[in-house]
Parts: C-alpha cells; sequence; structure tokens
C-alpha cells in the first residue's frame, strides 16, 4: 500500500473513530510541520500504519464489531499515534528510495516533478579571484567582473516511463541550470557571467540489496549535454554517457557516477581538453540529521591531478525552505571557467521540496 493510500486510510479512520480522532489529526497536523522532507514522509507513514492495523475492527456504518463499540479504536492504536504525535520519527525512511521511487509504496506514476540536484539561491557568492580572460574581445572593453555575486541553480526531474519492457527499469527525464549573475556590477549593468544548460535522462534500476551494513539502491544509465548557449569565444559545450550507482546507510548517502565523453574528437570543439580538468566521474556524498543535510561532490582527473571539491550545508527555516552555506574550490564551477581554478563561498536558501 503505497503512502497516499495510508494518508487517505488515515483520514476515513478519523471519521469511522472518532475516540482516536484528535490523537489523529494532531499527529498529521506535526508530520506536516516538519521541515526535512524524508522526516515528514516517515512521519505521515508512521502514523498511517499505526491507523491501519485497527481496518478489521472498525465497522461499516451501521454494522457494529460484536464486542466492540463502532466508535472506540484498540487502546494500543490510540498510544501508537500519540507516540507519533508527540515525538515524529526523524529520518526513519530512506531518501534515496523516495527521491526515485524505488520500492511500491513510493511510487507517485509518470510525469510529477520531483527535485533532482540542490536547487538554490546564493545571494552572495564571494569567489577568490576573477576570470575575465574570456571576456577580453567584448566590446567595448570586455568585462570587469566583481568577486562578489549572486549565483543559483535550478533543478528537477520526471519519470516519463514506468516498468520499461515489463522490467523494473523507470526511464527519468531531469534538467539543471546553473547561473552566476554580476548582479553587484552595476558599472557593467549587472550582467549574467554565465549559465550553463544540462538536460539530462537516465535509466534507473531499482536494486535494494544489502551491502554489509550498507544497502546499494540503485544503478543507472545515462546521458547528458551541457552548454552555456554562447557563441563565438564565450561557446562551451560537452556531451556524456554516464553510469552511476547509489546506495545508502542510515542518515549517509553516495552515489558514485564515470562517464565518457562523446564529442572529444571534434577539431572545432570549444573545449576539447575539459575532461583534463572535470574529470571522468564524480563522487556525491551526504549525511542527514535533524533537518540539516551536509553533502560534498568531489571530482579528480588522476592524470592530470586536477579537479575540485563541493561542499554545501542547509538548514531548516521553514517548511520547504532551508538556509544553504555552498562552498566550491577547484576547476569548473561553471563552463567558461572549465579551465581556471578558483575558490568560493557562498550564503543563501534552499526549497527542499
Amino acid at each position: 500500500m503505497n503512502l497516499i493510500k495510508r494518508i487517505s486510510l488515515s483520514a476515513l479512520l478519523l471519521s469511522a473513530a472518532p475516540v482516536y480522532a484528535d490523537e489523529m489529526q494532531q499527529g498529521l497536523l506535526r508530520c506536516s510541520a516538519l521541515v526535512d522532507v524524508s522526516a515528514r514522509l516517515g512521519c505521515f507513514d508512521a502514523i498511517a500504519k499505526a491507523a491501519a492495523a485497527p481496518v478489521a475492527d472498525v465497522a461499516p456504518p451501521g454494522k457494529p464489531v460484536a464486542g466492540t463499540a463502532a466508535a472506540t479504536a484498540p487502546q494500543p492504536v490510540v498510544e501508537k499515534i500519540a507516540q507519533v504525535a508527540e515525538k515524529p520519527p526523524e529520518t526513519p525512511i530512506s531518501r534515496m528510495e523516495q527521491d526515485w521511487e524505488l520500492v511500491p509504496s513510493a511510487r507517485r506514476g509518470r510525469y510529477n516533478v520531483r527535485p533532482y540536484r540542490d536547487t538554490y539561491l546564493l545571494i552572495a557568492n564571494f569567489s577568490s579571484s576573477t576570470n575575465d580572460k574570456p571576456f577580453a574581445n567584448l566590446e567595448p572593453s570586455g568585462l570587469d567582473s566583481k568577486r562578489i555575486e549572486l549565483a543559483y541553480q535550478i533543478s528537477f526531474k520526471t519519470k516519463v516511463l514506468e516498468g520499461i519492457g515489463d522490467t523494473p527499469i523507470d526511464l527519468w527525464a531531469a534538467y539543471t541550470q546553473d547561473s552566476f549573475w554580476q548582479a553587484y556590477n552595476h558599472a557593467d549593468s549587472s550582467p549574467f557571467r554565465d549559465t550553463n544548460y544540462m538536460p539530462e535522462i537516465m535509466a534507473v534500476l531499482p536494486i535494494n540489496k544489502a551491502v554489509g551494513a550498507a544497502t546499494l539502491r540503485y544503478a543507472s544509465l545515462g546521458a547528458i549535454h551541457s552548454s552555456n548557449g554562447q557563441g563565438g569565444d564565450l561557446s562551451r559545450s560537452w556531451n556524456r554517457l554516464y553510469a552511476e550507482v547509489g546506495g545508502d546507510a542510515g542518515k549517509f548517502g553516495a552515489t558514485l557516477r564515470v562517464w565518457k565523453r562523446l564529442d572529444n574528437a571534434k577539431s572545432d570543439n570549444d573545449n576539447i581538453d575539459i575532461t583534463d580538468f572535470m574529470g571522468h566521474g564524480d563522487l556525491r556524498l551526504t549525511y542527514n540529521t535533524g533537518g540539516n543535510e551536509f553533502s560534498a561532490l568531489l571530482r579528480r582527473n588522476f592524470s592530470t591531478q586536477k579537479g575540485a571539491a563541493e561542499l554545501a550545508w542547509s538548514f531548516p527555516l521553514a517548511t520547504n525552505l532551508k538556509g544553504y552555506v555552498h562552498a566550491f574550490g577547484g576547476y569548473g564551477q561553471s563552463l567558461i571557467d572549465y579551465n581556471y581554478s578558483r575558490k568560493s563561498v557562498g550564503v543563501g536558501v534552499q526549497l527542499d521540496l
């Protein structure tokens, strides 16, 4: 039984058993107020499981069960719902299962928009240096960029095919956009320094197999196009095929991705050496606790000894809104900087949907 059906069942039980309706209402209200998505889903799931227990004992209207008052729920059920309402579970379910709909209870069907990478706004992103060389030929005098700018990322995905060919494989499409806006550079009319567009498609196979203390959740194959939508000297783009695996252990999560560039042999390529700086894959690590998420993204080309590290911390502000601190060091924070090393620290907000 999926989560939506369980919540619907809970609502029906409210009318069928008014003795514990107050406990149920309090539980649902407390669940809805949780700022951590995984905790919120887990809280609803815990209440739904508790409410499902007395289904056989709740009689249809006009047909009370023998020896049981129609408006009375078993005491253990009332106590269980009260416990959830008093102290909702922190992270009792796998965030990765929910994000990729890897189990039947997490499935939402096709064309529901889901979060993919972090969606955030850095109100102030401070950089250690500026890379104005690519803009040197612009009229009238290139770009004199500032070391503080506004940056944001928008990222979402949706399932387009479910159970391809009677297999458990789902097909997803995703889109991510990164923008670096010189919002405080009024002397140059506050231009966008770079915007990167990344449409993506991936086939995801649920695995859910225990590996020691961890669980291998899924494996996927995907294709991604990255471009900054520019022409001439500012044009940057590349296409990749990749393979990825993801797993978790309690509050820890990890994904490992390796890729193969598809267009490296083109003589007119704008950035033929991009893998020298961006590497051949990345490792993402996350740790969730109490609504806080700590994450790291690591890239490395072991032949050139170039790469990057990205760290982030998000913390609760309100339902679906978190504070966000982001740090980056290395090559390729944006495509225009793929061969330029910089360090930056930014603060802002993140949507947690």
